[in-house]
């Protein structure tokens, strides 16, 4: 089962990151995010980039430079996520052959990503538009675009965005916060890969 969820590790430390990545694609994520404001990112994004599976995406959150996408990819990086739009950020890592989500908050800001050549949309932060504001939007955007949900959003909020047809989400303190222990990360990813599976079973 391909599961459309985005680990966001935020403040992840590189001794950290092996076994906490490798433990949430045991559970069955398909995608980390490692934010660039966290410590030596770039070092955490290419040790998961080595061990994760062809079929898993590790990239880098918070980015917002040109000159960032270009490391992201040297080291190994293939999804690239922002907090805005910005065209040649985004046309860049599109070049380099990764998959783009930027932020983006409004019509104006999601239609400009559109136009870019983003890959999905990040609606954040989620829990301020809920799932209500991010379908009236969705109502003019392209159809082939996915939609995801981050900011303030966890297990318990899959089924209300699933109803109007987002099925991707970023986990970001729900999952993770810095200074966890591995073992509480990876309860939490069982528990978030359970209640995305349930979805179907509520035909969502």
């Amino acid at each position: 089962m391909k599961r459309s969820l985005v680990a966001i590790l935020r403040g992840i430390k590189p001794s950290e990151t092996i076994e906490i990545v490798d433990g949430l694609i045991d559970c069955g994520f398909t995608a980390i995010e490692i934010p660039l404001n966290s410590p030596d990112p770039f070092n955490s994004i290419e040790m998961a980039a080595k061990r994760a599976p062809a079929d898993v995406l590790i990239g880098a959150g918070t980015v917002l430079k040109v000159a960032d996408v270009d490391r992201l990819h040297d080291v190994g990086g293939q999804l690239m996520v922002s907090p805005n739009v910005e065209p040649e950020v985004i046309r860049r890592a599109a070049s380099r052959g990764m998959v783009t989500m930027p932020g983006v908050f409004t019509p104006s800001e999601a239609l400009a990503a559109c136009a870019a050549g983003a890959s999905a949309l990040k609606f954040f932060p989620a829990s301020v538009l809920g799932p209500s504001g991010i379908n009236a939007i969705s109502a003019i955007l392209p159809k082939d675009v996915p939609v995801g949900a981050v900011g303030g959003v966890s297990n318990g909020d899959f089924a209300a965005y699933a109803k109007i047809g987002v099925r991707t989400f970023g986990l970001g303190s729900s999952l993770y916060k810095a200074g966890m222990v591995a073992s509480e990360v990876l309860q939490r990813g069982a528990e978030a890969i359970a209640a995305y599976d349930a979805l179907a079973e509520q035909g969502l």
